[in-house]
């Protein structure tokens, strides 16, 4: 795979030199099993995968060329690049101003903008109206764009059952810009609407069936379906993709239940089933997947508490939170500042979407075993940092030393 020119205050010599140990031994990804640190009576459980995906460095690496190349013009993101404050600082820090926040609200006067400015797309992408819009200011979109080659395969995909007289139903959060993006680029084909868990799927199926009404449909998918959506006509045939950042588990278990609804419903005989359903399998992100599969696979040894790294609003991240808290403590945190001492921690609830602190987190034992992942955002850096806190507020700072030195 492409190795990406991303700064190196984002690499970890520890973390590089243990991943490069793992991906020798496992050419293939098929070992899911965690990496065991023994910090003297810190034991640190790493996941197998974790940390910046193929997306991420791309966009980082063509965000810092932008910067780079253009030392005398105005900078701007459309909105954050990825979901990780320490990356986004970096580049407010050289200049670059954000157009819009992550829900999609000004933070710029639109006229403001010039032909002679540079706009970066993200890397969730952005929809085609907001490609109109900058090419209408003589700003072409495509030249600093850091879309993730896989949410632009999502794209592909969609785009291809669309023309084939599919329906597309988007997992993913109605708001993310992600599914923004996948959602307008799909309904540029077919009509489309957006689900955002199995609960709006399961709904969405007693519209297949004619068990409820088309005018329900109107108002509970309120903004989350296409201009002209015919619910009598559009739901005949259907294909799922996703938000790439989802649960991939998640959009399985919706795609295999909007198939076997649709067929059963329409009497489908075995062999026939793409006359009502699309297969989609191919859209899941591998870094989700793989990020995902290195959680289950280190939830399966045992430890006092999780840790996982990212930025708040990052989707990935809170789905990783999501599996380790069926476990165990799991505190979902940003960076290592948000270990306070050895009795408090602050950390992110992702579900009320509030700031909480914990006292007592790290218990009163003989050995502390720490569960640590990350975000498809987070640099390796960070999560070093994270495990050398850790180290210090158990009393395993020269042990920590001395770990980094038999990696190096």
């Amino acid at each position: 795979m492409k190795s990406f020119n991303v700064p190196v205050h984002y690499r970890s010599p520890l973390v590089s030199a243990i991943k490069t140990k793992r991906k020798s031994e496992d050419k293939l990804k098929k070992d899911f099993t965690p990496t065991h640190l023994n910090i003297g009576s810190l034991e640190v459980i790493l996941a197998r995968h974790f940390g910046f995906c193929y997306g991420v460095e791309n966009a980082i690496e063509i965000a810092f060329r932008a910067i780079d190349e253009n030392p005398d013009k105005r900078i701007f993101l459309l909105s954050e690049m990825i979901h990780n404050p320490n990356v986004n600082a970096d580049l407010v820090s050289r200049g670059v101003r954000f157009i819009m926040d992550t829900a999609g609200r000004m933070l710029m006067n639109w006229d403001d903008l010039t032909s002679e400015d540079i706009v970066i797309i993200p890397a969730f992408g952005t929809t085609v109206e907001m490609e109109a819009l900058l090419r209408n200011k003589g700003i072409e979109p495509t030249t600093y764009e850091t879309t993730c080659p896989f949410v632009e395969k999502v794209w592909n995909r969609a785009e291809k059952i669309g023309k084939d007289g599919y329906s597309i139903i988007v997992h993913g959060k109605p708001k993310h810009e992600e599914t923004r993006a996948t959602f307008s680029h799909s309904n540029v084909h077919t009509p489309t609407v957006v689900v955002k868990d199995m609960k709006e799927a399961e709904e969405l199926a007693l519209y297949i069936t004619g068990e409820k009404g088309p005018e329900a449909f109107y108002t509970r998918f309120k903004g989350q379906y296409s201009e002209g959506f015919d619910v009598k006509n559009d739901l005949q045939k259907i294909g799922v993709v996703n938000q790439t950042t989802m649960l991939a588990s998640e959009t399985q278990s919706i795609a295999d239940f909007l198939k076997k609804v649709i067929l059963k419903h329409y009497q489908t005989e075995a062999g026939n089933e793409t006359e009502r359903f699309a297969e989609t399998r191919d859209t899941l992100c591998y870094a989700t997947n793989d990020n995902q599969s290195a959680v289950q696979g280190m939830l399966e040894t045992d430890a006092d508490f999780a840790l996982v790294i990212g930025g708040y609003n990052s989707s990935n991240t809170s789905h990783l939170v999501e599996l380790c808290e069926e476990k165990l403590p799991t505190y979902f945190i940003k960076d290592e500042y948000c270990l306070i001492n050895d009795k408090l921690i602050s950390h992110y609830d992702w579900r009320q979407h509030t700031e909480e602190m914990t006292t007592n987190f790290i218990p009163a034992k003989e050995t502390i075993k720490v569960m640590i992942t990350s975000g498809a955002s987070c640099p390796d850096a960070l999560v070093e940092r994270m495990i050398e806190r850790l180290a210090e507020l158990t009393n395993n700072k020269d042990a920590m030393l001395t770990l980094q030195q038999e990696w190096q």
